[in-house]
């Protein structure tokens, strides 16, 4: 996934997180939390890729 894909996602999911932190929604903090792992893991795990398949 290229890295102006990875911000995108993550500046999304920021302000997403951070919309329901200040409206006051019933476990703002846990929010905050998903959020945050949620970025990490986008930046920190590769992309899954195919394996080519052997000849036999």
């Amino acid at each position: 996934m290229p890295n102006y894909l990875k911000f995108t996602i993550s500046v999304i999911v920021c302000a997403v997180a951070a919309v329901a932190f200040h409206l006051g929604v019933k476990g703002g903090w846990v929010v905050l939390g998903l959020a945050v792992g949620m970025v990490f893991a986008i930046w920190l795990f590769p992309e899954a890729k195919k394996r080519e398949a052997n000849g036999g």
